[in-house]
């Protein structure tokens, strides 16, 4: 029976029924941990050829005779560079070969335009008095603290199944000039799962921004993370500004922290040739080069992108049954009663949960309280606000499976109880 439907005898009933259940999974003293998408154990160790991939002196060259352990190659190794380029569908000059962190391609890109701006005709950002970010949501938390620090003020994007808002996206940019930029997830997206669709690509492609300066922060982490044999395809978006006539409005970065090992992995940037130019010119004046040895490794590990792909598949061996164990859960327990919504991902690291208004914060209590730590409840909004206190981000990468239901058991009892306690009014 759905829970709406019930009398307050029967919700009452129902209630006490499931304090019960939660108290006996309390008494069981659990302790697992799902607040981020870490990879498991088992996906680390299918990449350990790569730690001996280069393992000596001999092994520090790369096919072009460049010695990987010396300075120099400031925008990657030219084998890097071929190996990355097809994860983000652009050409080899139009590619960045960096360190082991995206997030930190993208806070140091924001950085630069802060002090110098986009290019070398316009104004720092800095100079340019208030600025505001556009934030689709709910959305990635570390995006959102990254320009929440540079001061910007953030604006809710409300997201659906194709994407973000564009109607509402093409109106604020086209009338106001202190809108820099927008965060995307455009693949499985962080925390919905949800791919953009062909439409959004194009409209994004031709925004008519009144600020000249205005930047697409296209995050392509989860590009070769599906979850199915039908993956989803997502339109190139720097082939449609090239189209529309506004190449350098992209600038787009992946990396390998959840293909190969999450602190070790390779980041990358891509956009125009004129952008990356443009980085590069910076580029020279912070570093002489990144770690080209472990570019080197994962060159020789992976070999090409077919290898990487095929690499990709064992990891969807791993990680397709933890999201099917989740899903299974919810689809049993939860969704006859009617008191929720979830994603059904086909592929990324998450799956986003939409309890009912105003239970999101109680049931995460009620989880960790019992031993079960959740991402918090209003982290997939900027400044750590939902408006509606609804919106969980479930990440089943980390645990083992048999602990995964152990948890998500738990997860459904809450949410039961939390629900239960809104419809009968009872304050928490």
């Amino acid at each position: 029976m759905r829970l709406s439907e019930m009398s307050k005898e029967e919700l009452l009933a129902f209630k006490n029924d499931v304090q019960k259940e939660y108290d006996s999974f309390k008494a069981q003293g659990l302790a697992l941990n799902m607040a981020r998408g870490k990879p498991a154990a088992e996906q680390l160790d299918i990449t350990e050829g790569l730690l001996t991939a280069v393992a000596k002196s001999e092994d520090c060259f790369d096919s072009d005779g460049t010695d990987c352990r010396n300075y120099g190659g400031l925008d990657g190794l030219p084998s890097a560079k071929k190996l990355f380029a097809p994860m983000l569908g652009v050409d080899v000059n139009e590619l960045i070969v960096c360190g082991n962190s995206s997030l930190n391609l993208m806070y140091d890109a924001i950085a630069k335009f802060m002090l110098f701006g986009v290019d070398k005709e316009s104004k720092p950002w800095k100079d340019c008095g208030k600025l505001k970010w556009l934030c689709p949501v709910p959305g990635y938390d570390r995006h959102f603290l990254v320009t929440q620090t540079f001061g910007f003020e953030m604006i809710n994007i409300p997201m659906d199944e194709k994407g973000p808002d564009m109607d509402m996206i093409e109106k604020l940019v086209a009338e106001d000039e202190s809108i820099k930029g927008v965060w995307c997830v455009p693949m499985y997206s962080n925390p919905t799962g949800i791919t953009f669709s062909d439409e959004v690509v194009r409209r994004f492609a031709a925004l008519k921004p009144k600020a000249q300066d205005f930047r697409i922060f296209w995050d392509n982490a989860y590009c070769v993370h599906h979850l199915t044999d039908t993956p989803d395809r997502l339109l190139n978006l720097l082939d449609e500004c090239k189209k529309a006539g506004c190449p350098e409005r992209v600038l787009m970065f992946a990396s390998t922290s959840k293909v190969s090992y999450a602190g070790a992995g390779v980041a990358v940037m891509a956009g125009s040739a004129k952008n990356m130019e443009y980085i590069k010119s910076m580029l020279t004046v912070q570093t002489i080069g990144y770690d080209k040895i472990n570019q080197l490794r994962h060159v020789k590990f992976y070999k090409d992108f077919e290898g990487l792909t095929a690499h990709m598949e064992k990891h969807k061996a791993i990680i397709a049954p933890r999201f099917s164990a989740v899903l299974d859960a919810l689809d049993s327990e939860i969704a006859p009663l009617d008191i929720a919504k979830w994603s059904k991902p086909n592929g990324g690291y998450f799956i986003s949960f939409d309890a009912m208004a105003g239970t999101a914060k109680r049931i995460v209590a009620l989880c960790k309280e019992a031993g079960v730590v959740l991402t918090g409840a209003g982290a997939t909004y900027p400044y750590g606000i939902d408006p509606e206190d609804k919106n969980i981000r479930i990440a089943p990468t980390y645990p083992s499976v048999e602990e995964l239901k152990l948890a998500v058991k738990l997860f459904t009892i809450a949410v039961k109880l939390a629900s239960a306690e809104k419809l009968l009014g009872v304050q928490r």
